[in-house]
């Protein structure tokens, strides 16, 4: 198993820079369907749509748009709702006052209900009904709710997973061990004596790389003296800390070490991240890239021979307008 699996808890774009492929990051957003959406009656009040489903994903707003039609005459109209769940939030902004009029409609879950809460209802996560209605009229709209709360991941778990060694289920990026095996990667026998075997990388290597030591058939890491540097992996392979320096500072302080290479943030890149993608300073009077007599690298111009100066505009060799015409002249 990668052990960049331990930072699968962050942004969508770390993720990617840490090596992890679109099928592996689960971010959901919810999901919001309209389930009736009978056109209006403008000879009576009417509010379009009548019945929506919405699975919340705690954190994340679903949005949608209600719009009320009414009789040429009305009294000042709000929106209202019946009983909602302690942990949902509906609220209610009004984009158009004509007939019809529309209001965005706004539902958010804070969070899911733990699962220790005894005060919590028996259906912590739904589905609830909720209708929200008019402060004049009887009709009403419909939302069936309920909370995502589950990872989808649980439902792909593979079995005798090779990540496990074979000898259990891999469920969202942890190893759940057969007996009887243990450890973070199922590698222990609880049966076996050659503990400190499982710990080697191969044969021959020493015991959790030199880094650490053997614990049930897992190795569990030295700490270093700077709580900031630490030794991670299955053999403690790996570093966060051993990666090349650039301005006094690891990975130039434009990315993070990753055993012993750097995941370089932004527009940079190279082994010490200190190259910078961005062609802004190559960019020559005449609006060109290095003038378009060469590449622009890092920031700066490589340029064809025999052109020179910071964006390629000098020609040292080249003649000039003058001496081409210089015969010509009395």
């Amino acid at each position: 198993m990668d052990p960049l699996y331990k930072t699968r808890c962050n942004t969508m774009k770390m993720l990617q820079r840490a090596g992890c492929t679109s099928s592996q990051v689960y971010n959901p957003r919810g999901e919001l369907t309209i389930k009736r959406n009978v056109p209006a009656d403008a000879r009576s009040i009417f509010l379009e749509p009548q019945q929506l489903s919405l699975n919340l994903r705690p954190g994340v707003n679903l949005v949608f748009s209600l719009k009320i039609t009414t009789p040429r005459y009305q009294p000042d109209l709000t929106l209202e709702t019946t009983a909602v769940p302690e942990t949902v939030n509906i609220t209610f902004k009004e984009i158009s006052s004509e007939n019809p009029m529309v209001f965005e409609v706004k539902v958010k879950a804070d969070k899911c209900p733990s699962n220790d809460d005894s005060n919590q209802p028996q259906n912590k996560t739904g589905p609830w009904s909720v209708d929200i209605k008019t402060n004049i009229f009887p009709q009403s709209v419909n939302l069936d709710i309920s909370l995502d709360c589950q990872c989808e991941c649980l439902n792909k778990q593979e079995l005798n997973s090779p990540a496990c060694n074979g000898h259990g289920r891999l469920v969202c990026g942890v190893c759940l061990c057969q007996m009887p095996y243990s450890g973070s990667y199922c590698q222990t026998d609880s049966t076996s004596t050659m503990n400190d075997d499982y710990c080697r990388s191969g044969p021959n290597a020493p015991v959790c790389s030199g880094r650490g030591f053997c614990e049930e058939g897992f190795c569990i890491c030295e700490k270093r003296q700077n709580p900031n540097e630490k030794y991670f992996g299955q053999f403690c392979e790996c570093s966060n800390f051993d990666c090349p320096y650039n301005n006094g500072r690891i990975c130039g302080g434009r990315g993070m070490c990753q055993c012993g290479q750097c995941i370089c943030e932004g527009d940079w890149a190279g082994e010490d991240c200190s190259c910078t993608m961005d062609s802004a300073p190559c960019m020559a009077e005449n609006q060109m890239i290095c003038s378009g007599r060469g590449t622009c690298v890092c920031g700066r111009c490589n340029c064809e021979p025999p052109y020179t100066g910071p964006t390629c505009e000098f020609c040292p060799t080249c003649q000039n307008r003058c001496q081409d015409n210089a015969s010509c002249v009395e």
